[in-house]
């Protein structure tokens, strides 16, 4: 298959990476010429544009930072899909917007997936991420092969739409996790806690996870850099607040994340990185939440592998 990838940011640029690296036939395009350039570099062809993409490849990935974005997108490559050609969108975007341009998308004669990827762009980097995907069986199969050189944990999650809709659940999860973290090293700081042994107590006991055996690392070493910033958390976040309220679900939590994040874009800009919400407890308490021996940015160790499909229980 030729495969096109529009959206080589953060996440998008390393799950490409993925894809050439393991010699796939890829054509890429970006807004961002510098993005292209480094891609032509390692031997991917460039696109003109999105049309232009659909028209040369049998499947074409989009990966952007907004729903708007992602229309404008499709809206260019829907008069050159039909049968035989697929869409693989892997931004974390709102379900139903996704599946009005897939219905769309199928209504030509091409196929539709939404396939968003978890894991961190640490993981995206080296091919272990893991990745979502909402469509028919058939379809499923046929991008299987693409998925599993991405990711290394693969979902078929239901029909189009599904992906999104369990992606943005578990990255509200994950920003409720890191709002706890920065809470829970704020007070063991100020009960004189070595914060250094505080991140093993949390490692080995039953208040772990994966927020915490990464973030939590970047905020000790003061790097606070994630590669994932609040306007996108604000997003995500949103859009699991949309989902419960469309189902008249009275949240009580994530309408206070909302608020939290609200207040931090305001003090340190909307692109701010997301471990930065720790500095709002640094500003109100004088403390600094840091400890010595701690990576400044996370890098993938497993060993890339081939990817495999995770079936439910049923």
């Amino acid at each position: 298959m030729k495969i096109g990838f529009i959206g080589l940011g953060n996440v998008g640029g390393k799950l490409a990476g993925s894809l050439l690296r393991n010699g796939a036939d890829l054509v890429v395009h970006d807004l961002d010429p510098a993005a292209v350039r480094g891609f032509e570099g390692r031997g991917a062809a460039a696109a003109d544009g999105p049309a232009q993409m659909m028209q040369a490849c049998d499947a074409v990935i989009t990966c952007l930072p907004s729903p708007a974005a992602c229309e404008a997108v499709v809206q260019q490559m829907l008069p050159h899909a039909g049968p035989g050609k697929i869409w693989m969108e892997m931004s974390t975007t709102d379900a139903g917007e996704v599946q009005r341009l897939g219905a769309a998308m199928i209504a030509t004669g091409a196929a539709a997936v939404d396939c968003p990827v978890s894991g961190g762009c640490h993981r995206a980097d080296t091919g272990n991420i893991s990745i979502y995907a909402g469509c028919d069986r058939a379809t499923f199969e046929r991008i299987l092969p693409l998925l599993t050189i991405m990711g290394r944990r693969v979902l078929h999650t239901g029909d189009l739409g599904s992906a999104s809709v369990l992606k943005v659940m578990t990255n509200y999860l994950a920003t409720a996790n890191l709002m706890t973290l920065c809470e829970a090293l704020t007070v063991m700081k100020a009960a004189g806690m070595d914060l250094a042994t505080t991140y093993e107590a949390i490692a080995i006991s039953s208040g772990t996870s994966f927020v915490h055996e990464t973030e939590s690392q970047l905020i000790l070493s003061g790097s606070r850099d994630v590669n994932f910033t609040l306007d996108l958390v604000q997003k995500d976040v949103g859009l699991f607040q949309k989902l419960a309220d469309q189902h008249a679900i009275p949240l009580e939590i994530s309408p206070m994340m909302i608020d939290i994040l609200s207040d931090a874009q305001a003090r340190y800009g909307v692109r701010a990185q997301s471990d930065r919400l720790i500095e709002r407890f640094e500003e109100a308490t004088g403390l600094s939440i840091t400890a010595p021996g701690f990576p400044t940015e996370l890098i993938d160790d497993e060993r890339e592998e081939r990817g495999a499909e995770v079936c439910a229980r049923r």
